[in-house]
């Protein structure tokens, strides 16, 4: 393995730079995901909009307390807010948990773009490197030029294996987020109609 690092030229070090990032990364975001997922709890997330809905908003706030599930915090945030602004406290709370789960991904996705790239660059110094040596030795001695022919492949396979070793995982967390977007919405919206119910309610005379 090392025979072939070190036959792919230079380049092939900051191609190693960018696998060790886009692999530290990739598993950095993996464990998030997972600890996200064990920390989600959607029957107390039930009981605290079935409380919400019985307009029991303190039993409710005890309820969750020290809770880490992101939907019931950006609920909580609405809740805590209905009296100002129900649907930019959910927004602002929303955003901020969306932030924090796509952290890192823009780095992975420029490890993504940036190695194929730095492939083709080791390919065209090894072209580069062939054409030079076969003005120099000419056709005498073809282990010369086929060097840098070998030096071409070498860094565009190495270049293409991290981008596409990268771009599964990195369409699983967008996909994560994605869905993760969608539930914060669903209970978001169900929220808002609950509070808009019991104040409706409140407002109807006795």
């Amino acid at each position: 393995m090392l025979h072939y690092f070190y036959q792919g030229g230079p380049v092939m070090y900051p191609l190693l730079f960018c696998s060790l990032i886009s692999l530290t990364l990739i598993i950095e975001r993996g464990i998030f995901w997972i600890r996200e997922k064990r920390t989600r709890d959607r029957k107390l997330l039930d009981e605290f909009m079935d409380l919400i809905e019985k307009n029991k908003f303190e039993e409710a706030k005890d309820l969750i307390k020290n809770t880490r599930d992101f939907v019931i915090r950006v609920m909580v945030c609405g809740a805590v807010h209905r009296e100002f602004s129900l649907r930019d406290a959910l927004r602002m709370s929303a955003d901020e948990e969306i932030a924090r789960m796509r952290q890192y991904l823009p780095i992975i996705d420029t490890m993504i773009t940036l190695s194929p790239l730095l492939g083709i660059l080791g390919t065209v110094t090894g072209i580069i490197y062939s054409f030079h040596m076969l003005g120099t030795v000419g056709v005498e001695d073809p282990r010369m030029i086929t060097e840098g022919i070998s030096q071409a492949l070498l860094t565009t396979a190495f270049g293409l294996t991290i981008a596409i070793f990268s771009l599964i995982p990195y369409n699983y967390f967008l996909s994560q987020i994605e869905k993760a977007t969608l539930e914060i919405e669903k209970y978001g919206t169900n929220l808002e109609i609950l509070f808009e119910k019991n104040k409706n309610g409140a407002d109807e005379p006795r």
